[in-house]
């Protein structure tokens, strides 16, 4: 399992929420540190996939399940 700094559930939030609530954590780490996000929007992917190109913080590890999706991102 991937060490976080920081968990972060979005389960039950729709597009955009999950992603603002992404930004707004990001903001309050350090360069380096991870966080862990948790979705239930089936679109999350999407969102942060292009999140992630645009900004440079990465994706390092997307966990699909039938019922959401854990993200790991590095803030770069």
């Amino acid at each position: 399992m991937i060490e976080f700094n920081l968990e972060l559930d979005a389960s039950g939030l729709n597009c955009p929420l999950p992603l603002l609530r992404l930004k707004k954590a990001l903001m309050s780490m350090s360069s380096g540190e991870v966080v862990k996000v948790i979705a239930t929007d089936p679109a999350a992917h999407l969102d942060f996939g292009v999140y992630s190109d645009q900004t440079g913080h990465q994706i390092i590890l997307l966990i699909k399940e039938s019922d959401k999706q854990v993200f790991y991102f590095k803030k770069k």
